[in-house]
């Protein structure tokens, strides 16, 4: 996928996850419990969109720096941000440009699952990150693909292309499946400890209307994977 993709329907995409299930009623609140409190800690926002994570960072006192591949993305994010956060555009598959040590934290919500290659990028994920700090980050759960398409290999990291419309736009966007394995092996390879693997229920204030009809009483379903891992 190009660096600068989502430049062809950014604003129709952050319109659509400022309300929808998977992201402001899920993947959004998750991300924030995980993070705690993060008062007075220096945080990396990667791939961080039109900035709704970095606001509520930033809410709860965070010190945040945004970056994003897109410069319509990163845009929006300055826009809604204003000038008391810094944020970068530059590609997560690319050298970042800040220090080593430079940040107590760094968050990647729905990033990684973008990109074939994750032994670079988590490398200087784990570069700018403080001995102990924490990368939160989110991805398409590995179990999801073998089951909608069980005839596909579960332990093959392989792409696939599936079209999604915003604000009647359609865009087609290209993912990379992989087993758990090859994800906790890429983390370890990297420096990182596994300190949490969640699969977290939707918030409580999720709208009833937005949820599946056929959900019953269950209080989560299956969509994305959750990780907080210590930079060793």
């Amino acid at each position: 996928m190009r660096a600068d993709h989502y430049d062809d329907f950014a604003e129709a995409y952050a319109r659509e996850n400022e309300s929808n299930l998977f992201n402001a009623h899920y993947e959004l609140p998750a991300m924030l419990d995980l993070a705690g409190d993060v008062s007075g800690r220096r945080v990396l926002d990667v791939g961080c969109g039109a900035g709704a994570l970095a606001q509520a960072l930033r809410d709860r006192g965070a010190l945040v720096t945004g970056l994003d591949a897109s410069p319509a993305m990163a845009a929006l994010a300055r826009r809604r941000l204003g000038d008391d956060i810094d944020v970068v555009v530059a590609d997560l598959a690319d050298p970042l440009p800040f220090a080593a040590g430079e940040f107590d934290d760094a968050v990647a919500s729905l990033v990684l699952h973008y990109l074939q290659d994750w032994s670079g990028p988590l490398a200087e994920l784990r570069r700018v990150l403080e001995p102990g700090g924490r990368l939160l980050l989110s991805v398409n759960h590995s179990v999801i693909r073998p089951v909608v398409y069980p005839q596909e290999d579960y332990f093959a990291t392989t792409a696939y292309t599936e079209d999604y419309t915003f604000d009647g736009r359609t865009a087609a966007l290209t993912f990379w499946h992989r087993p758990l394995h090859a994800m906790t092996d890429a983390f370890s390879r990297a420096g990182f400890r596994i300190s949490t693997v969640a699969e977290p229920p939707f918030s409580p204030r999720t709208p009833p209307e937005l949820l599946p009809p056929d959900l019953g009483d269950r209080s989560a379903f299956l969509c994305f994977l959750f990780f907080v891992l210590e930079a060793r």
